[in-house]
């Protein structure tokens, strides 16, 4: 039998728009025959679930589930197809058991939480899924997850901005209060890194080129133009870093001054927002009308 990988997963998802659990275990029947496997998916009695995967899944809820002794937890984003059903309670409590899921598990391997047992539950977390998506009507997607630790001196604070932005944050201390205030903080400014050192090195290098490819509009000589860029990129480092940013709670102090005074550090933080980077579709209807017609 073939070993199915991930990335054949991750293919045959993007082909058919079924859940991942889906794929794999229609590749696993298959013997990892992607053809076979898109035949065996429409023969399946999972079909039913699977019609609706298609469909653009771009609202839906942020859940958080943390430890008793916070110093671990779990961030995830579930998707549906409107806001109407993320507000739905059977499934705001499938997002928290998920996420619960996960932080018993210590997974952020989605196809991996998807297979095992649900919290609270006696069925998987895709069975689950699977019954929600006939009950509902809807394409539900589990679409990311994140875990947070902390050492056993500090202490990992949590925000939920209603449903659809959450922040988790890794103190080197202990102070529910401070770490909470951080996590507003990063809901409301949206940092990319904790500090320089921490920004990925290919956001620094594409936002550089777009620097560079701005300021040779402007005619001036070389070493003026290497100017602009380095002040722009310094500028963007600033107000993308969470300690040289302006701490919401009192902008005259930055967020790494209020650290300093506290005598702690942040040791990492996870932002999620509901629909980050999901292109959503709008239909023009006139206008499929007309092709149909033509």
């Amino acid at each position: 039998m073939s070993i199915v990988t991930a990335s054949m997963v991750k293919e045959l998802r993007a082909l058919t728009g079924a859940a991942m659990m889906d794929c794999k275990k229609a590749l696993e029947a298959t013997q990892g025959d992607m053809q076979a496997a898109i035949d065996h998916m429409r023969k399946s009695g999972q079909a039913q679930a699977a019609k609706h995967a298609g469909r653009i899944a771009a609202e839906g809820v942020i859940a958080i589930a943390i430890n008793a002794e916070k110093t671990s937890a779990a961030i995830l984003e579930v998707n549906c197809e409107t806001d109407f059903v993320a507000r739905d309670n059977d499934f705001k409590k499938f997002a928290d058991a998920l996420v619960k899921t996960s932080l018993t598990n210590h997974s952020d391997h989605l196809i991996k939480i998807m297979s095992q047992s649900l919290s609270g539950s006696n069925t998987t977390c895709e069975q689950a899924r699977e019954s929600l998506v006939l009950k509902i009507g809807e394409n539900i997607q589990a679409r990311r997850v994140a875990l947070l630790s902390a050492s056993t001196i500090g202490c990992i604070g949590s925000y939920l901005h209603g449903d659809r932005i959450g922040v988790l944050v890794a103190l080197d201390k202990k102070d529910d209060v401070l770490a909470k205030d951080i996590a507003m903080h990063i809901a409301a400014t949206r940092p990319i890194a904790v500090d320089e050192k921490t920004i990925p090195v290919d956001v620094l290098q594409k936002e550089r080129e777009i620097f560079a490819a701005q300021a040779k509009t402007s005619g001036k000589p070389a070493h003026i133009v290497e100017a602009m860029v380095s002040g722009r990129l310094q500028k963007f480092v600033k107000e993308t870093s969470l300690v040289h940013q302006a701490f919401v709670k009192n902008p005259d102090q930055t967020v790494g001054e209020l650290l300093t005074t506290q005598k702690t550090t942040v040791t990492a933080f996870v932002r999620f927002e509901v629909g980050e980077g999901i292109e959503k579709q709008t239909a023009d209807f006139a206008e499929e009308v007309k092709k149909l017609s033509g």
